[in-house]
């Protein structure tokens, strides 16, 4: 695909066909890094609850990449389902894609973001962590878990 064809990040249902065969893929790729167990994703029904933002990374139409997060009561914003297609990668659209979501989080005036991740994702890691994410302890309804990693980031810019 041409690089310098316009990109877009726009909201999405997640039962879109394209935006169903990136989360499908995203799936995939996590099972073969984890056990069900260690598998944290939002299905497709849990994320057109109306406490979830969903979104899609289109380029020149074409859905290349996803993100989404979870209104947690008011308190947080925990980030979740993000996936750039392997053929795109090394483009920062993963940087791209999370300061968008962080930026919806703001809008929707969540403050403080969580996630969590797996210790067999360094590219992941390596994102949230110069994105300014730092580890922390399990949160929500996590439990510890040796293949996770959880962190957190200060979405107060004011």
């Amino acid at each position: 695909m041409n690089t310098c064809l316009p990109l877009a990040i726009e909201p999405a249902r997640a039962n879109a066909p394209d935006a169903a065969a990136l989360i499908t893929e995203l799936d995939g790729y996590l099972a073969g890094l984890y056990p069900p167990q260690s598998n944290h994703g939002l299905t497709i029904a849990q994320i057109a609850q109306p406490n979830v933002r969903f979104f899609v990374l289109r380029q020149a139409g074409e859905a290349i990449g996803c993100g989404a997060f979870v209104n947690v009561d008011g308190e947080y914003a925990e980030i979740k389902r993000m996936y750039v297609r392997p053929a795109q990668r090394g483009r920062r659209l993963g940087r791209r894609l999370l300061e968008f979501v962080e930026a919806r989080a703001r809008d929707d005036g969540l403050w403080l973001a969580r996630l969590e991740t797996g210790i067999a994702q360094p590219e992941a890691l390596a994102l949230y962590e110069r994105g300014g994410y730092r580890r922390r302890g399990p949160f929500g309804s996590y439990e510890p878990d040796p293949l996770s990693v959880f962190m957190e980031k200060s979405l107060d810019v004011r």
